[in-house]
């Protein structure tokens, strides 16, 4: 007879040793509306919101999906509840209570409205990675994008997360409801900043005046977030499973380290953000740096790389010596000379931490999954890395490695017609399948791609020529030194 399914009414069958919710649900108020809740979300922000609850139940999650209904497929039968696993020194076991319902957009947006027209709603998060906020590659709004284009001509039926924000933050102005705080979690540069321009303008496009209410009254704090989430496999569920002792269809696992760091603003205090681990800090630009440019610029050059060196996971990647030594010298001679650190900030310790991270037993963290939308997470990862050294003259042969080497991976999914995950999966495939391997032609075939390299780096004759040898080394299986 097969294991009984995890919810409300059967978590107290769990096994002894697996950590529950330590507050009362059914006493939880929703003040948060989240708008993706993949893996990352339900193992990073929901597991702090979840520590949170028992002291202070105003909290409560409301999940909205803007496309696929399979996480409330999943959840819903579980009464939203969730198993994350933690894997460290030693593997521990948490279901997971502050989601109260999740919502799919498409099919319910009423519901979605009122959640975010709702008075006790007061942060809306973000996780929809750097291709969801519909940005071009000035970090601007996208207004060709096809999702912005619908949103600007059907504001009241919005597809996009920026059109989503702009109607609820519209039924709030219109009720004499003050705006919700804007929280992006997502790997943007400056992410705060930047959603709210993205807002002001897509408003402003529509409604003047509700964009100048948005300018002048919706706070959007720069945040940074941090913890290795590897994919939801089978294993996984079969190991929550033995461990439980419930069936639980879609559990999620993290490395033991995390990190959010919020912006200090007195909008963001209505929460107690410090008593649950969160940092507020005054200047969150130089994490936010280090980890876009140093966790996940070196994660995307193991992913495309390492795919390329026929590696399925991070760990075994590293366990690569000409790979991980390659990976360390870009940090440590070349990202590292971009971050301009402050007083107090350990940079080569940093770097330390990094590198045990990556090489964490317990992971098993697919590099295909770091690859997925390399279009929009090469050029917020790195692109700014490449246009300053350009700028100041440093060595740029190291740092074109990771964009030649999604080149090369791009152009070998195309030509064995593997599915690209990417926005623009249609254009790669084409571009990639007209690839021959003679690299300054390919090169130049991607570089032609709009939206992924600033005019200047694509006009530049070095960054071009260092590009172009860093794609004929990987062509020949090597790395440059």
């Amino acid at each position: 007879m097969g294991l009984v399914r995890l919810n409300a009414a059967t978590l107290r069958e769990a096994n002894a040793g697996v950590e529950r919710p330590a507050y009362d649900r059914a006493s939880t108020r929703i003040g948060i509306v989240h708008f993706g809740p993949g893996a990352f979300h339900r193992a990073h922000q929901a597991d702090y919101i979840d520590q949170l609850l028992g002291a202070d139940p105003r909290w409560a999650i409301s999940a909205v999906s803007l496309r696929s209904a399979s996480v409330r497929e999943a959840l819903a039968p579980q009464d939203c509840l969730y198993t994350r696993v933690e894997l460290g020194s030693e593997v521990r076991y948490r279901v997971i209570g502050a989601i109260r319902e999740v919502l799919t957009a498409p099919e319910q947006p009423q519901a979605v409205l009122a959640r975010l027209s709702a008075p006790q709603t007061r942060f809306v998060t973000l996780t929809v990675t750097e291709a969801g906020y519909c940005l071009d590659a000035g970090s601007r709004l996208d207004v060709s994008h096809p999702d912005i284009a619908h949103d600007l001509t059907q504001p009241q039926a919005p597809r996009s997360a920026i059109g989503w924000l702009t109607n609820g933050l519209r039924a709030r102005r219109a009720a004499g409801v003050p705006p919700f705080i804007v929280l992006s979690c997502d790997n943007l540069p400056a992410n705060g900043p930047t959603l709210h321009a993205a807002l002001t303008d897509f408003a402003g496009r529509i409604d003047s005046e509700l964009a100048r209410w948005i300018e002048t009254q919706v706070v959007c704090p720069r945040t940074m977030v941090d913890s290795i989430t590897p994919a939801t496999d089978a294993p996984l569920r079969a190991q929550v499973a033995a461990a439980v002792g419930l069936q639980d269809a879609w559990p999620v696992q993290r490395e033991a380290f995390r990190q959010w760091v919020i912006e200090d603003l007195p909008a963001v205090r209505e929460l107690d953000w410090r008593s649950i681990g969160v940092t507020l800090a005054a200047d969150v630009a130089l994490y936010e740096r280090a980890k876009l440019r140093l966790l996940n610029g070196a994660h995307s050059t193991l992913a495309y790389a390492g795919l390329l060196r026929n590696h399925i996971t991070v760990r075994e990647a590293m366990a690569d010596r000409d790979l991980a030594g390659f990976v360390e010298r870009l940090m440590r001679e070349d990202i590292a000379a971009s971050l301009n650190p402050s007083g107090g900030f350990d940079t080569g310790g940093y770097i330390d931490a990094l590198l045990t991270r990556f090489r964490n037993p317990g992971l098993k963290h697919q590099l295909a999954q770091i690859a997925w939308d390399g279009s929009k997470k090469l050029p917020a990862r790195l692109g700014a890395v490449f246009e300053e050294a350009l700028a100041a003259g440093r060595p740029l042969h190291r740092l074109t490695v990771p964009l030649a080497a999604w080149m090369r991976f791009i152009a070998r999914q195309a030509r064995a017609g593997v599915p690209i995950v990417d926005p623009q999966a249609g254009t790669l495939a084409s571009l990639g399948a007209a690839c021959r391997g003679v690299a300054e032609a390919d090169v130049e075939r991607f570089l032609s791609l709009g939206g992924m390299l600033s005019a200047e780096l694509r006009a530049s004759a070095s960054f071009k020529s260092a590009l172009i040898h860093a794609y004929g080394e990987l062509g020949g299986g090597g790395l440059p030194l």
